[in-house]
C-alpha cells in the first residue's frame, strides 16, 4: 500500500469557520486544523511549544495563529514559533478535494516511532 494512500477523512472545508479551528482527535493526539481568511488549510498539533497551550483556541493572522494563554506566535505553514520565540510543533499534511479535507496519516504513524 502506498504512503500516499494513507489519509483520514476529517470532514468538509465548511465544517471550519473562516479564521477558526477545529481539533482531530488521532491516536498520538489532538490534530489542530486551521482555515484562514483565503481558505487555506492548515494541520498542526493542538498544543504550544511553550506551555502547551490549545492552539486552536488561538487567534489566526495571515498564516500563524496566536497561542490563548501567553501570545506565543506558531506559523501554520511550518508549526515554528516566530519572532523571538524558539520551539515548534509537528505540521500535519492536509489534502483538499473539493473541500473534504483529509490528513496524512503517515505523518502520524512516524512521529509515533
Amino acid at each position: 500500500m502506498s504512503m500516499d494512500m494513507n489519509w483520514i477523512a476529517i470532514g468538509d472545508i465548511s465544517d471550519i469557520p473562516l479564521r477558526g479551528a477545529r481539533c482531530v482527535k488521532t491516536p498520538q493526539g489532538k490534530i489542530a486544523v486551521f482555515r484562514t481568511a483565503e481558505n487555506q488549510v492548515f494541520a498542526i498539533e493542538d498544543h504550544c511549544p511553550h506551555r502547551g497551550g490549545p492552539l486552536s483556541q488561538g487567534i489566526i493572522h495571515g498564516t500563524a495563529v496566536t497561542c490563548p494563554l501567553h501570545s506565543w506566535v506558531i506559523s501554520l505553514e511550518t508549526g515554528k514559533a516566530l519572532g523571538a520565540d524558539q520551539g515548534e510543533v509537528r505540521t500535519i499534511r492536509v489534502r483538499n478535494d473539493n473541500g473534504a479535507l483529509s490528513i496524512a496519516l503517515e505523518n502520524l504513524m512516524m512521529a509515533a516511532e
